[in-house]
């Protein structure tokens, strides 16, 4: 299990921006003081279904949306078809991304994790 290093975003000019291989089960630290966006591309021939699970998500609470209690113990998946590119601001899944956060089942994957602010 690799944990992914974050990539801090310079406001001016170019920057350097690595690519990390995902293997079977990595890990990411999600920081709620940041805008983090999580790119993902997938570079091989077939779909691959990434599952970003934190270790400390269990429920939030829906009931403003009228829907009570919504479980995110599951994780949360992105599929990425063969040769195409997804990208997450981790703020918009933040329930999921409580605790450690595993990045699993998208093995040959590339991803960048970006600290925006």
């Amino acid at each position: 299990m690799a944990a992914i290093s974050s990539i801090n975003v310079v406001r001016t000019g170019d920057f350097s921006a690595p690519l990390t291989t995902l293997g079977s089960s990595d890990t990411i630290t999600y920081d709620s003081r940041k805008t983090q966006l999580l790119v993902l591309r997938n570079p091989t021939g077939g779909s691959l279904a990434l599952l970003i699970d934190g270790d400390g998500g269990t429920t939030v609470d829906g009931s403003g949306l009228g829907i009570g209690a919504v479980t995110v113990s599951g994780g949360y998946t992105i599929t990425v078809g063969a040769g195409l590119s997804r990208a997450v601001v981790l703020r918009s899944i933040s329930a999921y991304c409580q605790g450690v956060v595993t990045l699993s089942g998208a093995s040959g994957m590339i991803a960048q994790l970006f600290d925006i602010t």
